[in-house]
């Protein structure tokens, strides 16, 4: 079976982060993804350490299977061959900041005169309208603008940034979602869309709790650690080896619970219910560390996985990579260099699907340019229309 996106063209403008990664999805799903880079540096990110062999790792796991051709979109020669390539584009990605791409003359009102099938996404810090719709932007930034940086880190201390670029990665995720929503509505129209996708709008989309505690109590949540502050227990607990979590979001998780530690609080009042472990949270953390602290880790993970109750171990990066649920998963995969040997490992698609190959190496991060060969005999190659 094909896979779901085979055929699909993409061309890619975006660098660094939030579109790549949103690239990096319709790759993975079998898309033809060129990306279109500035001539002699590229992409920001083949500077980012760390390197193998000269080579970022870094570009090499968001960008591996993609096709690169370096284009001037201000040199004639340069534009003539991007005009091509958008006659046979699907998708164009772009995360330009807003009027760039318009002064280049490929903004959205001209490209969907000339090519009213091409779907146009555009990632960008604070998206294209607004008083701040110009200015730049990183993950940095939003992080702490959009309110994620006050909810993460310990109570009293300064707030810190979550360790992944969750601004970029959960704005191309949104990214990927409205082009692929714009793809299904072509089917019917035959026309394309633009997606407008800010960077500071996917960290708000992503408050849950914290937009609604902040809405029914008018007092914004400050950081609380690893606790959850809307579910009790909820939170990491210390053995006598060190943490583990423990995430029992229901009453009947937590009378299991109860049984399992043999504490008699599941009828107590201030126990019984969601809302009174909330309340008296400090409380029953003291109450269950009392009995954690007696046995290792391992110990209770094995307990409490035998009697049904969400636990689990804080794993290094390094451990996640040899973890046999995630390698049985195929999410830890190969990225090939030009003798087909394996050269990174990177993260796999997380999104199975049936009849799709689950694919356990991806082929080589391209080199700057250095597909513009191929791409140019595909174009002539091309007998009329798309």
């Amino acid at each position: 079976m094909p896979m779901p996106l085979a055929d699909l063209v993409v061309l890619d403008l975006t660098h660094v982060l939030a579109g790549p990664f949103a690239s990096m999805t319709f790759s993975d799903m079998g898309a033809k993804v060129i990306k279109v880079e500035r001539p002699g540096s590229g992409d920001d990110t083949r500077a980012f350490p760390p390197f193998k062999d000269g080579k970022s790792a870094y570009f090499a796991a968001i960008n591996h299977g993609k096709s690169s051709i370096a284009l001037d979109l201000k040199a004639d020669g340069d534009r003539a061959v991007f005009e091509r390539l958008l006659s046979r584009a699907d998708v164009l990605l772009e995360n330009y900041r807003p009027g760039v791409m318009d002064r280049l003359g490929y903004g959205w009102d001209s490209l969907h005169a000339e090519h009213p099938h091409l779907i146009y996404g555009s990632v960008s810090g604070f998206g294209h309208t607004g008083p701040d719709a110009k200015r730049p932007a990183y993950d940095m930034v939003v992080q702490a603008r959009g309110g994620v940086m006050s909810i993460t880190g310990e109570d009293g201390r300064e707030p810190v940034r979550v360790g992944a670029s969750i601004g970029d990665i959960v704005a191309g995720m949104y990214l990927a979602q409205g082009v692929l929503a714009a793809l299904f509505d072509r089917t019917r129209t035959g026309r394309g869309r633009r997606i407008d996708v800010s960077m500071l709008d996917s960290q708000l989309a992503i408050l849950e709790h914290a937009v609604a505690i902040t809405s029914v109590t008018g007092k914004a949540p400050g950081p609380t650690g690893a606790r959850h502050p809307s579910i009790a227990p909820f939170e990491t607990f210390h053995a006598s080896d060190g943490l583990f979590v423990i995430a029992a979001g229901n009453d009947a998780l937590f009378e299991k619970l109860c049984v399992a530690l043999n504490l008699p609080l599941a009828d107590d009042p201030r126990f019984a219910t969601n809302p009174a472990r909330c309340e008296n949270v400090r409380l029953l953390k003291r109450l269950i560390e009392a009995v954690t602290l007696d046995h290792t880790r391992a110990h209770w993970i094995a307990r409490l996985t035998a009697a049904g109750i969400p636990t689990g171990p804080i794993q290094s990066v390094d451990e996640v990579m040899k973890d046999p649920q995630i390698l049985s998963r195929n999410m830890v995969v190969d990225v090939l260099d030009r003798n087909g040997r394996q050269a990174y490992k990177a993260a796999g698609n997380p999104i199975k699907m049936s009849d799709a190959e689950d694919r356990t190496s991806r082929a080589p991060a391209p080199d700057l340019d250095g597909n513009r060969g191929e791409i140019l005999r595909w174009l002539d190659g091309a007998c009329g229309g798309r």
